[in-house]
């Protein structure tokens, strides 16, 4: 395989690789370094079925099954249908999945190491492809810190909470999704994790918050806590650590949920049709003690 970083901050394509085919351990150490290297990598002109896409996914870690338990592909609870269209007047698939900044799995003791997305119809306009997904590099975040702030905050923690972004998507975008059930909450409670991670494959620290999940940082006064949080939500979202890939149907894409925080543009109408596949990979791996 051949890998094409796309310039000195996240991003890279890998080339010459099928991944519809049984890869070795040799091929999924180099995926790995790559994806900790550059936090999110492409695979172009991929063409895979469910069973495929999961079993690819699955020898990275163990996969989610989401907490709503719906949208997934039949016979296949790991593999998740992300959709705006419909069949018999009924969705197909979630239509508003990850619309704002945030971190996959921040809200579960259990967090995830990568998202495995396969673009099966991607919507186009004037040429020009919709619903790309953007990226901040949270490596680099890290590193920018003020560092009276870095001594500050190390070894505090932030809680996590599934039901903010969940509600904010309700309040703010207007999205159909009913409220969580007491059962649902009940399997997502609030969580605690560090402000900053070391990360496993680089051995770097990154920083661990997220403006979808991350309510408070524990061993701060309120008030205190909340100056931080924001501070800290719009320093990582500065354009210097952005990139944004540019969907194509048959792309897999693949990022690291520790090194990156995300969001998925929604820039297309009902109309403009999109059909994406996705795995989430656990974590266990790397933090085998949460498992």
């Amino acid at each position: 395989m051949k890998i094409e970083p796309k310039g000195a901050g996240l991003g890279a394509t890998i080339h010459d690789i099928d991944l519809s085919q049984p890869l070795s351990d040799a091929d999924y150490e180099t995926i790995e370094q790559a994806l900790g290297r550059h936090g999110v990598v492409s695979f172009p002109g991929q063409r895979l079925t469910s069973e495929q896409l999961r079993n690819y996914a699955s020898r990275f870690g163990k996969l989610e099954i989401n907490v709503a338990n719906a949208f997934y592909d039949t016979g296949y609870p790991e593999v998740m249908i992300l959709s705006n269209m419909k069949e018999n007047g009924k969705p197909i698939g979630l239509s508003d999945a990850g619309q704002d900044w945030h971190t996959d799995m921040s809200y579960s003791k259990t967090i995830a190491f990568a998202n495995v997305l396969y673009g099966i119809k991607i919507p186009h306009r004037d040429g020009e492809p919709l619903g790309n997904t953007e990226f901040c590099d949270m490596h680099a975040a890290y590193e920018d810190l003020p560092e009276d702030l870095k001594q500050e905050l190390d070894g505090m923690t932030i809680t996590h909470d599934f039901n903010k972004f969940w509600e904010m998507m309700r309040r703010e975008k207007g999205s159909p999704r009913p409220p969580l059930t007491e059962e649902q909450r009940q399997r997502k409670p609030p969580v605690s994790h560090p402000v900053f991670l070391v990360h496993p494959i680089t051995g770097k620290k990154v920083l661990y918050a997220n403006p979808g999940y991350s309510m408070r940082i524990n061993e701060l006064p309120e008030e205190r806590s909340d100056a931080v949080l924001k501070f800290l939500f719009e320093h990582q979202l500065r354009e210097k650590y952005r990139y944004r890939h540019r969907w194509q149907e048959g792309d897999v894409l693949m990022w690291d949920n520790m090194g990156t925080i995300h969001n998925a543009v929604a820039d297309y109408t009902p109309e403009e049709h999109r059909l994406i596949k996705r795995c989430q990979v656990m974590a266990d791996k790397y933090f085998p003690e949460l498992y």
